[in-house]
């Protein structure tokens, strides 16, 4: 019999505070395999954290920490020039809180991902990668750290010895060097479930994607992103998962490896 190839689907989730809630995180999590659940410095609060990590421990979603800069206003997605050894501290935090809300639950932090600018710096920056890496490690060194695919960071945590999960993004444009397109480019966010559930089966499949000019980008990932707060993100992901399905792909966390 074939192999079942796998894939790990996984989600931005809990970015809501005060009256603003982007989206339907159960609906969303009911389609993915990997919740990365925001831990207050860039959105969330204690209550939506836990509420979070008990809806995706219902839904059997693999729970992860969405760490970010201290920066609300900006919704973590500004430039900071934040030392190494603070990234570190600010990390740890944040890890450290969101598993502690899930262990009162029965459940537990299985990955980090950091969010929005930090994400992009550790990318580029071995110094932030670094610290990143070492927040997550010293937290646990069970912990799996999810990195852009082809970047720096990927490499640093691995010679750290840290178990590393590479993603690529189906709803999100990429420039040509693998970086992200800045959000304020047209089309830099895709919005179309068919043409996100098409990139999703591309990148599982073929490992390469098209950046925004129309050069092919190679990326080999284990783990597929889905924005939470994109308009529609819920039929997005319903849409990405029957895709991936239908092209024969299993859905499962990376984590339960």
């Amino acid at each position: 019999m074939a192999e079942v190839r796998c894939i790990d689907l996984n989600a931005d989730v809990g970015e809501r505070f005060d009256n603003w809630r982007p989206g339907d995180d159960e609906a969303i999590l009911r389609e993915v395999t990997t919740a990365h659940i925001a831990c207050g410095f860039h959105s969330g609060d204690p209550t939506v954290m836990l509420e979070t990590v008990r809806l995706a421990a219902r839904l059997g979603v693999a729970i992860g920490a969405h760490p970010s800069y201290p920066d609300r206003d900006g919704f973590g997605r500004r430039a900071m020039d934040v030392a190494p050894e603070r990234i570190y501290a600010d990390v740890l935090f944040q890890i450290s809180a969101l598993d502690g809300l899930a262990r009162a639950e029965g459940a537990r932090v299985t990955s980090v991902k950091p969010h929005g600018a930090l994400y992009n710096r550790m990318a580029e920056d071995e110094e932030c990668a670094a610290a990143v890496a070492r927040a997550t490690r010293d937290c646990s060194s069970d912990l799996w750290l999810v990195v852009r695919a082809g970047s720096r960071a990927f490499d640093v945590a691995t010679s750290m010895g840290l178990r590393v999960a590479a993603e690529a993004f189906c709803d999100r444009a990429y420039a040509r060097d693998g970086a992200l397109a800045p959000r304020a480019e047209r089309d830099a966010v895709v919005g179309d479930p068919a043409l996100v559930a098409a990139r999703a089966v591309r990148l599982a499949r073929d490992g390469e994607i098209d950046t925004i000019d129309g050069t092919t980008l190679r990326l080999a990932a284990s783990t597929l992103c889905l924005h939470g707060d994109t308009p529609g993100a819920a039929t997005v992901a319903r849409t990405v998962r029957s895709a991936l399905q239908a092209e024969g792909f299993g859905l499962g966390s990376f984590s339960s490896v």
